[in-house]
């Protein structure tokens, strides 16, 4: 890696303490406004400032080959340095007034990108938005780094599967076990089994009446349609305020009409739902849970199955269904993938199909070649 990246001001400050000349850092929407004499002889060359706020003087530090990407006015910022949150994107939100959504970042982005179009045709917020997934892109790979590739499952299901659906639960439950034995589980960040998958990791290391709780109080509101979906989800949150551990959340403003779920402890939002959709797949090496879903859901399992056919980030992973009558009745993929697979006409395809959520997270601990511990053994073969 040429250039170093610095993104808070306790290590810009160190940086400027113990060096004079500075060379191939990237520095990320940082602020060089200092009180004291902390710039003074200091040198910089062949660095990169993205979205800094700049002294104007801050000339007399710079040799000719820095490059310098300066602050772009706009509703988001286009360098961020760090992935979004809850706070950060739907802080504004109040309980008991679903309006308040209206004044979230995350409601005030889609607007603007509405206004602006889908796809822009001002060179200006073309740019900005390309910033802006290429600063999540970034900030997305330095959160990975603290994971095992094959601990990182990614699940996939229909943004309409209803909070009083059986699947719902079932998918919970199979991220909240998931969670605990150290994956990161990553979904669509949206409603329907995308919000299960971070309802499930939210409540991983409770008992499991107390996800049972917040089962009762989602389903109040069943369909993110419903007025009070996302009220409903900050009602749980308010009683469950705090986890100690991350689930992964990729949704896009092309589908900004779904909120996204505010049970993801990080959020990598992204404007361009292809970057989106493929790097989603792509860093999901642990396998791809499948629950019911329709269209979407069909399109990602395929392009999964392209991925692993070419092997394209270096080996195959599980492709694991959920629901057996719906995968081979109601949306008959399973056989059609298994048949081209034992023909040869996909390659490297491990294909699996099962009812039983334990069964589900069986599979993708095999690959992974998890040692378990008695008591997580235990964990594991508990019927819910």
């Amino acid at each position: 890696m040429k250039y170093k990246e610095i993104e808070n001001e306790k290590d810009l400050r160190i940086l400027l303490t113990d060096s004079n000349q500075i060379s191939q850092m990237a520095f990320q929407n940082l602020n060089f406004n200092f009180t004291d004499n902390i710039l003074e002889n200091k040198q910089f060359s062949d660095c990169l400032f993205l979205g800094c706020s700049l002294p104007e003087s801050f000339g007399k530090f710079l040799h000719q080959d820095n490059l310098i990407f300066p602050e772009i006015i706009a509703p988001y910022n286009s360098f961020l340095n760090s992935l979004y949150t809850k706070s950060s994107l739907l802080g504004a939100y109040v309980l008991g007034n679903p309006d308040s959504y209206e004044n979230t970042l995350d409601k005030i982005v889609y607007n603007h990108y509405i206004n602006t179009g889908k796809e822009a045709q001002d060179i200006k917020e073309t740019l900005s938005r390309r910033l802006h997934d290429h600063s999540i892109t970034d900030a997305l790979y330095d959160f990975l780094a603290n994971y095992d590739e094959k601990k990182i499952v990614a699940v996939m299901g229909g943004h309409d599967l209803s909070r009083d659906n059986s699947s719902y639960y079932d998918v919970a439950r199979i991220s909240k076990k998931l969670t605990e034995l150290g994956y990161l589980v990553v979904s669509g960040g949206g409603p329907g089994a995308m919000e299960a998958s971070h309802v499930g990791a939210w409540f991983a290391g409770r008992d499991d009446e107390h996800l049972t709780k917040a089962f009762e109080i989602l389903s109040q509101a069943p369909s993110f349609k419903d007025r009070l979906w996302l009220d409903k989800a900050f009602q749980v949150l308010d009683q469950y305020p705090d986890t100690t551990y991350d689930s992964l959340g990729i949704p896009t403003w092309l589908y900004g009409h779904e909120p996204p779920t505010p049970f993801a402890s990080k959020i990598a939002k992204y404007f361009d739902n292809s970057i989106r959709e493929e790097g989603l797949l792509a860093i999901a090496k642990g396998g791809v849970i499948f629950a019911p879903g329709s269209a979407g859901t069909i399109q990602e399992i395929f392009q999964d199955a392209v991925q692993n056919h070419y092997l394209s980030f270096g080996y195959a992973s599980p492709m694991v269904f959920l629901n057996q009558q719906y995968w081979t009745v109601e949306r008959p993929i399973y056989p059609l993938l298994k048949e081209m697979s034992d023909k040869g006409k996909y390659k490297n395809l491990i294909l699996s199909i099962f009812d039983g959520k334990d069964d589900v997270v069986s599979e993708i601990l095999k690959f992974s070649s998890v040692e378990l511990t008695p008591a997580a053994n235990a964990q594991i073969t508990k019927t819910y």
